[in-house]
């Protein structure tokens, strides 16, 4: 983010604060969910990516690629890999040959996202993959009472992909191989609440996003090609929570949009969630703040200390 940019410029004004989640799991506590033993982002997922999550327990899990350091493997990105459909179809169906005996289904929702289901708890808890990332992923691995069982699994998997015919066809044309999944957002399908907030708006593509929308009742609506059309699209809604997908992000217009709004005061105030790895930087800044002219703009790592 160059100190030029709209958002450094917003970030100046801003009253900053550092949450210690990553955004999804810190998206989940202010939906009013609790981790049990994590926050069940699987389960809400799965259920508006086109799966039948009935009462099982699921799980993510993702396609990734671990990274050989000096005395350990470090988890890179991205995460999840960008893997083809046929290509993703086929792993899969290699896990559940292999696995059908062990009571573990792997499925591939229509977004692309891969899961594992099972009819029990598996006496785990997970970490999201925010939290490893570029890490010695050792310190990362599911805990619990049935930890070593699960850590077994993940050799296996390991193990198939290998030499998977796949994954031959990744390298072959360039790119990295998928050597290993990652576990995590385990739990069942938590029942429908009525939110303690005033959000009354969500606007976001990611399955987890349109999930969370559902449970609380809350009206949805998909991210448009602009964030200008976005703002048009919930105009009259008082409390708007917004995903900015990737696209959004990097292009500077959309954070123009924001000071506009913020400018003309269509936009009364502007809480922004910017994902850190394993912790979450929420700025909040209001119409007035943007008087504050001796307040400078700094790099984002100034943010990050």
């Amino acid at each position: 983010m160059p100190p030029s940019s709209v958002l450094a410029y917003l970030l100046s004004k801003a009253s900053i604060r550092e949450e210690a989640l990553p955004l999804e799991a810190l998206v989940c506590a202010q939906s009013g969910l609790e981790p049990i033993p994590d926050y069940p982002i699987a389960a809400i997922s799965a259920a508006e990516d086109g799966l039948n999550v009935d009462a099982d327990y699921w799980l993510r899990a993702d396609p990734v690629h671990l990274v050989l350091q000096r005395d350990s493997f470090s988890l890179s990105e991205p995460c999840p890999l960008p893997v083809s459909r046929a290509h993703a179809q086929a792993m899969i169906a290699s896990f559940n040959a292999h696995f059908a005996q062990e009571g573990l289904k792997f499925s591939l929702g229509e977004s692309g996202v891969w899961y594992v289901s099972l009819s029990q708890p598996p006496q785990i808890k997970t970490a999201l993959p925010a939290m490893a990332m570029g890490k010695n992923i050792a310190h990362f691995m599911p805990q619990g009472s049935a930890a070593s069982h699960w850590v077994a699994y993940l050799n296996e998997v390991q193990m198939l992909l290998h030499a998977h015919a796949a994954n031959t066809e990744r390298e072959g044309a360039g790119e990295v191989a998928v050597n290993s999944i990652w576990l995590s957002g385990g739990g069942v399908m938590p029942v429908p609440v009525t939110l303690d907030s005033d959000i009354d708006c969500v606007v976001g593509s990611s399955a987890l996003y349109k999930g969370l929308a559902k449970r609380s009742g809350l009206m949805h609506h998909n991210v448009s090609a602009s964030l200008q059309s976005v703002l048009l699209q919930v105009a009259g809604h008082k409390h708007v929570r917004l995903q900015l997908v990737q696209d959004l992000v990097l292009a500077e217009d959309s954070f123009q949009a924001l000071l506009n709004g913020l400018k003309n005061r269509s936009i009364t105030q502007l809480v922004l969630n910017l994902a850190c790895y394993e912790k979450t930087l929420v700025a909040t800044i209001k119409p007035l703040d943007l008087y504050k002219f001796w307040r400078t703009t700094k790099p984002m790592s100034a943010y990050l200390v």
